[in-house]
């Protein structure tokens, strides 16, 4: 009668085995600690200097007061004028990326030929390319179509910068729709129309209102097309923001992006709630 084998004996000793773990996650906590702190700490700053009682901008401030948050509302005009033009652009430029995106993610959907992979390729272009070299070559396409600047320009150009995550966001929901569905609705009678508002769009919308307010941030954020595109009279605030910032060293800049950060935290929180933002930013 043979021998019985042995059962293998575990590959590490148990102290090897949890010294690993702990080299492992301290490894991976480390770094991600390190992540966050560089990733949080201009924003910090950028708070905390806010709040200076200086007359320039200066870390770490001498003292604290609010002055800068109310000289934003009573003595800043241009801040508030060049905020007015950002958010009227952001918004034109969001609405109209959003339906030329759905309409996009809903053709690539739709088929599955080659030709979808290399268009969803060229769609998402914007994102591939320099900010500055995008912002150069929108300038000079109006340029050849003998377009001068304006607001209608600008807008343009920040459809094309909110197009690439719109369309990103609503192709990752479109996947998680049943087509069975759809077929079942046209199947019944149901027009093309019908069965995109009432069984396409309530499961896509949560994806497409992500990439919405992604965009929309990303519009009322940019410089670099900004730059390129807007004339004397639609200066947006991220420029204008610079502009005080390279002039004067104003702290009314600084206090300006505390407004936007506190504004973006509510909105993400806002959006989470209402259509799970996270799960189309992974």
């Amino acid at each position: 009668m043979s021998e019985a084998t042995p059962a293998p004996s575990s590959a590490q000793p148990k102290p090897w085995r949890q010294l690993d773990r702990w080299s492992y996650a301290l490894a991976l906590y480390g770094i991600g600690g390190v992540a966050i702190v560089l990733l949080a700490l201009p924003t910090v700053i950028v708070l905390i200097t806010s709040f200076t009682s200086a007359g320039t901008l200066r870390f770490p401030p001498p003292g604290f007061s609010t002055q800068w948050y109310r000289a934003l509302v009573s003595a800043s005009p241009e801040i508030l004028a060049a905020a007015g033009v950002s958010l009227k652009v952001a918004c034109a430029a969001t609405l109209a990326a959003t339906v030329l995106a759905t309409a996009a993610a809903l053709a690539l959907t739709a088929s599955k030929a080659g030709w979808a992979r290399a268009a969803d390729t060229a769609l998402m272009s914007p994102l591939l390319l320099p900010a500055l070299a995008l912002g150069l070559g929108l300038l000079l396409t109006f340029n050849q179509m003998n377009l001068g600047l304006s607001m209608t320009t600008l807008i343009i150009g920040h459809t094309v910068i909110c197009f690439p995550f719109i369309l990103r966001t609503t192709l990752a929901s479109l996947a998680q729709i049943d087509r069975a569905l759809e077929e079942c609705s046209l199947s019944l009678g149901a027009s093309a129309w019908f069965t995109f508002a009432y069984v396409t769009f309530p499961l896509a919308r949560g994806g497409i209102g992500a990439g919405a307010f992604i965009g929309f941030m990303a519009s009322f954020d940019n410089v670099a097309i900004s730059l390129f595109l807007a004339d004397a009279r639609s200066e947006v605030l991220p420029i204008r923001l610079w502009d005080l910032i390279e002039n004067m060293l104003d702290v009314r800049a600084a206090a300006a992006s505390g407004v936007l950060i506190a504004t973006t935290v509510v909105l993400m929180i806002i959006m989470e709630k209402l259509t799970g933002l996270s799960r189309f930013i992974r």
